[in-house]
């Protein structure tokens, strides 16, 4: 098992301790990581591999063993298409700078994971945004894809699954998506898909499962959230042969491969990705439960989580009045903070008036957070 277990009179008395503590401190359902040690396996597996001559050398693009073990699901995709990187930022960064020229578009599908405005800034991109809807799910309108692309669109730019939506785009969403795209060969298609196996039924295409005949499919990913390497500082892009060199030139000129130790144990945690997933679900699976089930009791529409940890809770009812809605959408995430309770303003994520909860928490803070969110709420039905 990952995760280890306390006797009885000690579970009990830590849970005492808990509650005591969370009745005076600030709970955080704002995190992007799982609070769960890493899988055992790792700390078992490591010192071995780190003993092995030369362990501490590594090319540009990363340990071959590891680029390996990542594409051996896919036979259509070679090892020298991936490029280790110190975590999905750094990949997507180096995308971007390798990839957009001034005055390029990037085409985000909203709500979106707030930190890819910044990168797109910072590589010179532009950045264009189609909104999709909580009212049918967030499904993809391709009229709507369509009709928002643009002679200067460069990359389209989605999550696979939704970070804060907790939504799964299916293989059939997907091959749709793909198709309005294929009088556009010019526009690379980059999938983030650092959530993929934090699923709770619905499989989770990947986008390297579909024909690339022009050669522009690429995919992000990182070992933080699948499988719980938290604070380890690696993920990875796979790409296009020219995009993937690319990438690995450019991050030997402005850095270099991941720390040796990262990599290899990115490399038993791929190895034993079936098991830590299915641990990690079996983790969290119980928890979103409580949280959702929270949020219905105490009025807040959300569209179910299919994948990641995740619920994204529509709070527009009890925005402040006579504010513009991007400034009302702070002053609630404000309010709830001062209530006890940190959350994602969904303005951030494009989606104003909606927040993002964690409920990779444990169910003591979900059940105190919860009851002071209905405070809050209560109190502004009041005022």
């Amino acid at each position: 098992m990952w995760c280890w277990r306390q006797p009885l009179n000690s579970y009990f008395a830590a849970v005492t301790l808990t509650l005591l503590v969370l009745s005076s401190s600030l709970i955080s359902l704002a995190s992007g990581y799982v609070p769960f040690p890493a899988p055992a396996t790792v700390a078992q597996q490591l010192p071995g591999l780190l003993a092995q001559p030369g362990a501490y050398a590594s090319p540009v693009a990363g340990l071959p063993e590891l680029r390996a073990a990542l594409v051996q699901r896919f036979p259509a995709v070679s090892p020298e298409q991936v490029v280790i990187t110190p975590g999905a930022k750094a990949a997507l960064f180096s995308l971007f700078c390798t990839t957009l020229q001034p005055g390029d578009e990037v085409l985000l599908l909203t709500p979106s994971w707030f930190g890819f405005d910044e990168l797109v800034r910072l590589a010179g991109g532009t950045l264009r945004t189609l909104a999709l809807s909580a009212e049918d799910g967030y499904a993809l309108d391709p009229a709507a894809l369509a009709a928002t692309l643009t002679p200067r669109t460069r990359v389209v730019l989605f999550s696979n699954p939704n970070n804060p939506t907790g939504r799964i785009y299916s293989a059939p969403e997907l091959a749709t998506l793909l198709a309005v795209l294929a009088a556009r060969p010019d526009v690379l298609v980059v999938s983030d898909e650092i959530y993929e196996r934090v699923s709770f039924g619905q499989p989770v295409p990947s986008l390297l499962g579909f024909p690339d005949p022009a050669q522009r499919h690429v995919v992000i990913h990182g070992f933080s959230k699948s499988l719980a390497l938290v604070g380890w500082g690696i993920g990875y892009l796979v790409a296009p042969l020219a995009i993937a060199q690319a990438c690995a030139q450019w991050q030997g000129k402005t850095a270099a491969a991941p720390a040796v130790p990262s990599q290899l144990a990115a490399l038993v945690a791929t190895q034993a990705a079936d098991t830590i997933g299915a641990e990690l679900l079996r983790l969290l699976t119980p928890r979103r439960e409580q949280l959702q089930q929270g949020l219905t009791r105490l009025g807040l529409p959300y569209v179910p989580t299919a994948g990641t940890y995740y619920v994204f809770a529509d709070f527009r009812a009890y925005l402040r009045p006579g504010l513009a809605l991007t400034e009302a959408s702070g002053v609630l995430v404000e309010q709830l903070r001062a209530g006890g309770v940190e959350v994602v303003d969904g303005a951030t994520c494009h989606a104003p008036g909606y927040a993002r909860l964690s409920f990779a928490a444990s169910e003591a803070e979900l059940t105190e957070a919860l009851a002071r969110i209905g405070t809050v709420l209560e109190q502004i039905r009041q005022s």
